[in-house]
């Protein structure tokens, strides 16, 4: 088995391609529209299946807000210097949430920020 995606609702299609585009850096790798079915999708990522996994956005046409609910944590991305990508993402307009330090408890360096739908990413410093 193999992880290929996670999927994300979302409530403005173009407002989270800009976020995952122009603030996480990510490519627009493709986009599907099912109008009978009422929806849309967008993978972005950093590559395509099979290099690296993706993540989907999924707009339900009319659908805006969503209930986060209590069992979503967040999406992980692991980054070569935190603190440069957090004020890459900063001066992009992105929301840290948690600003790089090291985890509780422990030594790696962790970052938070929220996406425009209120997901949380997590950025984990990793050696090159």
């Amino acid at each position: 088995m193999r992880f290929l995606h996670t999927m994300l609702r979302v409530g403005d299609m173009q407002r989270s391609i800009d976020f995952y585009t122009r603030v996480m850096g990510m490519q627009l790798l493709r986009t599907t529209d099912r109008p009978e079915q009422k929806y849309t999708l967008a993978f972005v990522g950093y590559a395509s299946n099979p290099d690296q996994a993706e993540l989907e956005l999924t707009y339900n046409y009319g659908v805006d807000t969503y209930d986060m609910g209590g069992a979503y944590g967040h999406v992980a991305l692991g980054v070569e210097d935190i603190y440069a990508t957090c004020e890459h993402i900063r001066a992009k307009g992105g929301n840290i949430t948690r600003e790089p330090g090291p985890v509780q408890g422990g030594n790696t360096l962790i970052a938070f920020i929220t996406d425009p739908d209120g997901y949380k990413i997590e950025l984990i410093q990793r050696d090159a």
